[in-house]
């Protein structure tokens, strides 16, 4: 059953598909003491009383003089770094932070910004086209990955249809890798093809030219069955429970209800890839 979380006019914007929303299918240091201090004989001469008055004229003038004020010390302060700039988005509001920081997909050569999806997912539909227009303008230093959900059969299904799709778009046999994508979207929202079978899925890939041969091949091939693994062990690490979501470079988790809005969900992965850039 769907709960749909209704925030003002924003309802549709802060909603998201979680796991419990998905179909089912069967598929201190101690100091020595000082010792006593010794006693000098008394062997100086007695003092007369002309030198007793000057001493007594000497002391009484000494006291006379007003003590130097105390200065001010002023300690050097240093210059506040660009890092430590205020920020617009708050930790425990905007985004969560992991701890520990988790691993990514990629290496550590640039910042990684994972979406995690689901094709049935009607959030994740809505947002495609933001997230689309993110990327073609994204920094050189990112990089962009989804990762499919894989909460229960259905998922785990579609999941294998994206990494198949991947492997097979990175092989050349998919020419156009943005228009599969986005068909298999309107193949579930729009024409209704909920996709729940390899026979359906496969049927799809044919239509862009993919044999069933190697559609076969690729399916069931172990690169496949390794990013199937990578992915569920990333959402466990991550603690993904809905989707869309986003989390940037294994340490900040954000989304839509989180973030307010699609727009500024965005605004908010932009200021934590500046947060990751100045580190």
């Amino acid at each position: 059953m769907k709960q749909v979380f209704w925030i003002g006019t924003l309802a549709f914007l802060l909603s998201a598909c979680s796991d419990q929303e998905a179909p089912q299918t069967a598929i201190e240091d101690d100091t020595a003491a000082a010792p006593p201090a010794v006693e000098e004989p008394l062997d100086t001469p007695v003092q007369t009383e002309a030198v007793a008055d000057e001493i007594q004229e000497a002391v009484e003038e000494s006291a006379a003089e007003p003590e130097p004020e105390e200065e001010t010390i002023m300690l050097a302060q240093a210059e506040v770094p660009a890092a430590s700039r205020d920020w617009q988005f708050k930790e425990g509001q905007h985004y969560h932070r992991l701890v520990p920081t988790q691993p990514t997909v990629g290496g550590a050569d640039k910042i990684e910004v994972a979406e995690f999806f689901w094709y049935g997912c009607p959030h994740c539909y809505d947002f495609e086209p933001a997230i689309n227009g993110w990327v073609k303008d994204k920094p050189q230093n990112v990089r962009f990955v989804r990762i499919p959900a894989m909460w229960n059969g259905i998922l785990q299904l579609h999941a294998k249809l994206y990494y198949t799709e991947e492997v097979l778009a990175r092989n050349g046999a998919i020419k156009d890798p943005a228009a599969f994508h986005e068909a298999v979207f309107q193949e579930y929202h729009r024409r209704n093809n909920r996709l729940t079978s390899e026979g359906s899925i496969q049927s799809l890939f044919e239509r862009y030219g993919v044999s069933a041969d190697v559609f076969t091949r690729t399916w069931n091939s172990f690169e496949v069955a390794q990013k199937l693994r990578v992915a569920e062990d990333l959402a466990r690490r991550y603690s993904i429970a809905s989707v869309p979501m986003i989390v940037v470079n294994g340490k900040y988790r954000t989304g839509g209800a989180e973030a307010g809005s699609y727009p500024k969900l965005l605004e908010v992965i932009d200021e934590l890839v500046a947060r990751e850039s100045v580190r």
